[in-house]
């Protein structure tokens, strides 16, 4: 029975916390911390004279860092029954081994077990060890914000993805046109059609960097087109973002949950 309760409770704490539990906020609190502080550590290592002067400081962090992210881990996946209370053991312990936070707490600590188990080439290693900041993710469990921003793009993945094979076929259609038009004038700028698709990424996103530009009369016009064109499909992700965000945040919840025994209330029924 104790072991029951003292599971409970640790589920209690490492999740989201609750209204009254502190213990579950001090968490969070000290988790996002971890993050924000694991985060600006990578940025100064980048700096080769703070990292060769503070290396041992850096090893030190990162091992604690690292015994913490896996201590929450494997609490989290102990405590997944809890979670997934539909499922048996193994299946709930699976299907949380398989979810997106799951796997960005995994590749959050990868890095540091990784050389352990295979023998890596450190050149390999060291763009292993940029998954750490897979950890910065890790804030969207804590965080209302983040969790919001999430779930409208989870609602949009749809609409987003239509978006996106169009942006793409636009690209290619427009990189294709311009190849055909310009080869011959520019070959060594248009050599071919994937060269040419960073002419037509630039264009469409009306970033034109101005290094890769027509020069014949029917290219600068295509380009034109293209650039025009630009500007309302660099719109149409925003305009489906800013609508999922009006749509999330005009609705009326459902209810809140009784902090004392955990019951559902629902909102018509507060007075």
């Amino acid at each position: 029975m104790k072991y029951q309760q003292l599971k409970k409770r640790v589920f209690e704490v490492i999740e989201k916390a609750e209204y009254g539990d502190k213990a579950s906020k001090y968490f969070d609190l000290g988790i996002i911390l971890l993050i924000v502080l694991n985060t600006i550590a990578i940025v100064l290592e980048s700096y080769n004279t703070i990292f060769i002067r503070y290396e041992s400081q850096f090893k030190i962090f990162e091992f604690v860092s690292v015994v913490i992210f896996s201590m929450e881990y494997i609490l989290r996946l102990w405590t997944a029954d809890l979670k997934y209370k539909t499922l048996s053991n193994l299946k709930s312990r699976r299907k949380f081994a398989f979810s997106f936070m799951a796997l960005i707490d995994l590749f959050a600590i990868l890095p540091f077990y990784l050389p352990m188990i295979l023998p890596i080439d450190l050149r390999f290693l060291r763009m292993v060890r940029i998954t750490r900041l897979m950890r910065v993710l890790k804030i969207n469990r804590y965080s209302k914000a983040l969790t919001t921003i999430f779930r409208v793009i989870s609602r949009k993945k749809e609409e987003l993805l239509a978006t996106v094979f169009v942006m793409g076929f636009v690209i290619l259609i427009s990189a294709t046109l311009m190849y055909y038009f310009e080869n011959e004038i520019q070959p060594e700028v248009f050599p071919n059609i994937i060269s040419s698709l960073w002419w037509a990424i630039a264009t469409l996103t009306t970033v034109g960097y101005g290094d890769v530009y027509p020069v014949t009369f029917i290219g600068k016009v295509l380009a034109s087109v293209i650039a025009v064109s630009g500007i309302g499909l660099v719109a149409l992700p925003t305009g489906i973002i800013s609508s999922g965000f009006v749509d999330e945040l005009g609705q009326k919840p459902e209810g809140i949950e009784c902090p004392h025994c955990n019951t559902k209330i629902h909102i018509d029924d507060i007075c």
